[in-house]
């Protein structure tokens, strides 16, 4: 794993990797990340692990990433924004990671709501955001991704619906240059996002997702919904047309049927 000092060197950013704090192993970054939130930390502040021993997905499911192969980091952030739309910071995230990789390999990368980004159709990225809150307004914010850059090798149960950017490409990637083409794009896009400003990174996450007008259906825990896929909402819920009405959901499994 690269050091602190590796890591800052050559990085030209305003907010994002104003600290780097590095781990050889870790529990979860997030959970880091989120005692440096509560300890007052300046934002930009950024948690990097070469492994993790008890990281986490959406759900609560976990992440697992084969150590010296990927990038697995968490940034703590603290836009002025409400907890309302706090959800479009998922999309920031998967805006920036999303520009940052198209530099990095020349291929295009596809969104997936809520939170998962893809290449080919397969998961090479997954998003989770945590929030600190008093009242309506935002504490902090932490957002963990984990990117599978240099993995070779997939469990059997997910080998058909993720992969690596190291499997699409057939390369071997330098997971800093990687990290700080990252990075740089969270704090370019950080400039309006900080603001409460999502416009131009709604309009991008929507142009890179390809569910819009497709019929998809929703796995939520005990029961399924059905539906075309109209807009986000506000707050970055999806917003389906289903037999039963317009429907807003927030957490699912999403799967497109046409």
């Amino acid at each position: 794993m690269y050091s602190k000092e590796e890591l800052q060197q050559g990085l030209t950013t305003q907010v994002v990797g104003s600290k780097i704090f590095v781990f050889e192993t870790i529990d979860s970054t997030n959970a880091c990340a989120r005692t440096l939130g509560d300890a007052g930390t300046q934002e930009g502040a950024v948690v990097v692990a070469n492994f993790q021993t008890s990281g986490r997905g959406r759900l609560g499911r976990i992440w697992l990433s084969d150590p010296d192969a990927n990038l697995l980091f968490s940034v703590l952030l603290r836009p002025r924004i409400s907890v309302e739309v706090s959800g479009q910071l998922t999309l920031y995230a998967s805006v920036a990671i999303a520009r940052a990789i198209e530099q990095c390999i020349g291929e295009p990368v596809e969104c997936k709501w809520p939170n998962d980004l893809l290449l080919n159709g397969k998961k090479f990225c997954g998003i989770l955001l945590e929030n600190s809150s008093q009242q309506s307004e935002l504490s902090y914010a932490v957002i963990g991704a984990g990117i599978n850059v240099n993995q070779q090798t997939l469990s059997p149960e997910i080998a058909s619906r993720a992969t690596s950017l190291s499997i699409e490409t057939g390369k071997t990637f330098d997971r800093k240059q990687v990290f700080h083409a990252v990075l740089r794009e969270l704090d370019l896009l950080y400039k309006s996002a900080r603001e409460g400003d999502f416009s131009f990174i709604e309009a991008e996450w929507t142009r890179r997702c390809l569910m819009f007008g497709k019929t998809v259906t929703v796995q939520q825990h005990d029961h399924t919904i059905a539906g075309t896929v109209l807009r986000l909402n506000h707050d970055a819920g999806l917003v389906i047309a289903t037999s039963e009405g317009v429907q807003t959901i927030y957490a699912g499994d999403v799967t497109l049927v046409s």
